[in-house]
């Protein structure tokens, strides 16, 4: 049913006065209004009153949409539809397509302009190697005027690197031709401030791209992965110049593994494909004396000097405090000097070594990494390369008929066999402890397990690579101690007690999209039907209580002591941010909520729109905290 309004500009703004009583753009459980408001349509005078917070924000949503196009056209089916439908229809119609950039004439100012940029004139850095992207993006800078483009050598060193902090800007990524003209290769970015494409959020965001039928989308994603590898050498924590010396875990292969569930893939996309992931394995992650360790296992080893440079003003300051008083210098003055490298502090650039690598793995920030990261066999990373391995031997196998030549070698499926079982025996000697029943990072310079418990553990369920009686243990002895109302925490509690004023955004008490996504996929590996039925249901319902309590609100992570978007913890929570309607939500929250849905059955799903309490649907003896 569509109603016709009088005025649409008079009606959205008295309905903000009526019901946004904080003022902050949105129509939340938080305001004080009265939670009810008539409509009168324009044509037959009828009355249509909207009541209820999340109704009322929808009414909000829509309204704003009809200003920004000039209509007054309201379809009341968007006001009162099915908060899941509603999500779900917003992720797979609009966010998708709004979280979409290209690197070329029409993307870049979009990309060069955001509020990273602080150069005078926003830089866009090229490698020597792309000689068409070299010509094009030269040929773009006389014409625009108002960018730089700077071309990389061939070769770079790490202080070379480091000098380009003081005039960062993006990495440019993969063009194609497309008719007479070249246009970029298309890339989805998380969300809110982060305005590049990052390593492993792309792949999560991929899983939500192939279920909404946005496979081209996923493969450009593939594209970019392939290009960065040719050009920069690694695939890149995200495409800005500060991150060319740090990756991101390993995902390149599970990508094409579900690419290649579309049958119709022809095999010489593959082919190249499956060449770079091969590429990267033998030269980012199995380079003895950097990701590679003497126990045959992986870890993050991030290249470059000094401080991570996308960290807020002040981050580092409780570190940077006693070397300032060991210098006798004021703490700016001292951290100038430091970034400059006027001074050089090797205890100090220990640390950073391991602060980066943490970074590197995506887990930015965690007590488990704080200052070892670099000393640690990690649960995560041999997992991906577990999974790497496995997947590089099937596609080889099931493609290339066992015989797949790189750089002179002739590959065979099961040299990469014996790969993952050498990766998987290392990992039950040294990970994994029978006692606890679960897998724990190894600390190879101190020769020792760490006792640290985090959701890391449930990635060998999702690689495969638990035998049956270890997966049992982690189902019944480690994940009831991570189960929180809205899903797992990313560590317990116990192992955060001790470090409580120091509260870090990957462990407890706060969830992420991408362990969810891990544990049920590893849940499914295992036959544990039941128990990935109620862990999704978990996470959905946590996700659609805060969008239907939040004006739509879709953020980047949650406390799940609280059930809230609220975090106070370091860097805050992107994708809170926004005026009257969210246009994107968060990139792996968003697929998170697609690949949830595929999993879930019909009655949960039902249960799901009437947002009933997981403890009314589950057992709750497990959980730590209940609302």
């Amino acid at each position: 049913m569509e109603i016709k309004l009088n005025n649409t500009d008079n009606i959205f703004h008295e309905l903000l006065i009526q019901e946004d009583t904080d003022q902050d753009k949105k129509i939340t459980k938080d305001d004080k209004g009265p939670k009810r408001f008539v409509l009168v349509d324009e044509k037959s005078n009828a009355e249509k009153v909207i009541t209820g917070t999340y109704h009322l924000s929808n009414l909000l949503q829509e309204l704003t949409l009809l200003k920004e196009n000039g209509l007054n056209e309201l379809d009341l089916a968007h006001v009162e539809e099915d908060p899941v439908d509603r999500i779900s229809r917003k992720i797979r119609d609009d966010y998708w397509d709004e979280l979409t950039r290209t690197i070329d004439r029409k993307g870049l100012t979009q990309i060069l302009e955001d509020e990273k940029t602080f150069n005078d004139v926003p830089t866009l850095y090229l490698s020597a190697k792309d000689e068409i992207g070299v010509y094009y993006f030269k040929e773009l800078e006389k014409d625009l005027k108002k960018i730089k483009v700077v071309v990389l050598p061939e070769n770079y060193s790490v202080d070379f690197v480091n000098g380009l902090n003081k005039k960062p800007g993006i990495l440019g990524l993969a063009l194609e031709q497309k008719a007479h003209i070249l246009e970029g290769v298309p890339f989805v970015v998380p969300g809110g401030r982060f305005n590049e494409m990052y390593g492993w959020d792309s792949y999560f965001i991929c899983i939500g791209l192939l279920i909404d039928g946005q496979n081209r989308k996923a493969m450009a994603i593939a594209e970019n992965f392939r290009y960065q590898i040719i050009h920069y050498g690694k695939i890149l924590n995200a495409n800005r110049s500060y991150y060319l010396t740090r990756t991101q875990p390993p995902l390149y292969s599970s990508l094409l593994m579900d690419i290649m569930e579309d049958k119709k893939i022809e095999k010489e996309w593959l082919k190249k494909h499956l060449e770079a992931v091969i590429m990267e394995y033998n030269t980012v992650w199995m380079v003895p004396g950097n990701r590679l360790t003497p126990t045959g296992l992986n870890r993050y080893k991030a290249e470059g000097i000094g401080m991570p440079l996308e960290v807020e003003a002040g981050h580092f300051d409780d570190i940077l405090t006693p070397y300032a008083e060991k210098y006798k210098l004021p703490i700016r003055e001292f951290e100038a000097q430091y970034l400059n490298r006027f001074i050089v502090d090797d205890e100090l650039d220990l640390y950073f070594v391991h602060d980066r690598s943490m970074r590197e793995s995506g887990h930015d920030t965690t007590s488990r990494l704080i200052n070892k990261c670099a000393n640690l066999n990690l649960v995560d990373v041999n997992s991906f390369l577990y999974k790497y391995e496995k997947d590089i031997g099937f596609l080889i196998k099931e493609y290339f008929k066992d015989s797949f030549l790189v750089g002179g070698i002739d590959y065979k499926s099961e040299d990469w066999e014996n790969k993952a079982r050498f990766r998987k025996s290392k990992m039950d000697e040294l990970c994994w402890s029978e006692a606890a029943g679960m897998y724990f990072d190894y600390d190879f310079v101190n020769h020792k397990q760490s006792s640290f418990e985090a959701a890391t553990t449930f990635f060998p369920l999702w690689a495969g690579l638990c035998s049956e009686s270890q997966a049992k243990k982690i189902v019944e002895v480690a994940l009831p101690q991570f189960i929180q109302s809205g899903g797992i925490t990313g560590s317990t509690k116990v192992s955060v007690i001790p470090l409580q004023a120091l509260q870090r955004q990957w462990d407890y008490p706060f969830g992420w999209a991408p362990h969810q996504m891990l544990l049920w996929k590893g849940l499914l590996n295992y036959g544990y039907f039941d128990k990935v039925q109620e862990m999704t249901y978990r996470w959905l319902w946590l996700v659609t209580k805060n969008a239907v309590e939040y004006n739509g609100t879709i953020p980047e992570k949650f406390n799940l002591e609280t059930s809230s978007h609220k975090v106070f913890a370091e860097y805050g929570n992107v994708g809170t941010e926004f005026d009257y309607i969210s246009k994107e939500g968060f990139g792996w929250v968003n697929a998170s909520y697609q690949y949830g849905l595929q999993i879930l059955n019909d009655e949960l799903k039902a249960k799901l729109s009437t947002l009933t309490l997981p403890q009314d649907l589950f057992e709750t003896s497990s959980i730590t905290n209940m609302l």
